[in-house]
């Protein structure tokens, strides 16, 4: 009589509030949460691991000493995956971030190849952002894998120093030497000898993972790994 009573009062919900696919904006039906069963079927999955050698992986080489890189999803200038990263970054809609950590969290879990992970670390937001926005758009991503990696969330161990603008147009070497000193590390004897995994929202040239991978180095003995919900091709 409950679950009656509660899909009843659930579909008169939709009716007044009717839930839109993030992918595509259509109805949603029952069942189907934060976008339609087309669009979840159409994401671009990188099918990236972490037992084998990828294209994230090359972006670093001979800039930061990681263990290893991957990255859930293909991001491109139109599309599902830059509507779902644009509603959580830009719409607080900051539950697509737990949308993608439970897939992806899921997916890590299953692929059993990031054992041991101790700390799982968001890249940082300035304050300033953060307040503006209300929340870190990669926070609740990251929270949701920690979970599934039966690893601990940490935040405020990596900050960022300086509330700098978008730089989508600099070359990367610009942007590389701009945000060498964004980043900073506030505990080295906490990451001492640790396993973290570090993630982000979309990875292009590699740049704000790679400052932020290079102050998360000043910790002694600590093995780093980075993974990013989209990467573009």
């Amino acid at each position: 009589m409950f679950h009656k009573l509660s899909n009843i009062l659930n579909d008169i919900n939709s009716v007044l509030l009717p839930k839109l696919c993030f992918g595509c904006n259509t109805l949603l039906i029952r069942g189907e949460e934060h976008i339609c069963t087309v669009c979840r079927n159409q994401l671009p999955l990188t099918e990236y691991t972490f037992n084998a050698e990828n294209p994230v992986d090359r972006i670093f080489y001979g800039r930061i000493n990681i263990s290893k890189a991957s990255a859930f999803l293909f991001f491109t200038d139109q599309g599902i995956v830059k509507n779902l990263i644009h509603y959580l970054k830009y719409k607080n809609q900051e539950q697509i971030g737990y949308f993608l950590g439970e897939w992806y969290g899921l997916t890590l879990k299953n692929n059993n190849y990031l054992r041991d992970i101790d700390y799982v670390i968001p890249v940082p937001l300035h304050p300033k952002k953060r307040r503006k926005r209300g929340y870190n758009q990669v926070s609740l991503f990251a929270k949701t894998v920690a979970i599934h990696l039966n690893a601990q969330y940490l935040e405020n161990v990596l900050i960022k120093t300086a509330n700098t603008r978008t730089q989508t147009n600099k070359t990367r070497l610009l942007r590389w030497h701009n945000k060498q000193a964004l980043y900073l590390l506030t505990d080295h004897k906490l990451l001492r000898n640790k396993k973290v995994l570090l993630l982000d929202d979309v990875i292009t040239t590699g740049a704000t993972m790679e400052a932020c991978a290079i102050a998360l180095s000043e910790a002694p003995g600590i093995e780093i790994y980075l993974a990013s919900m989209a990467i573009v091709p």
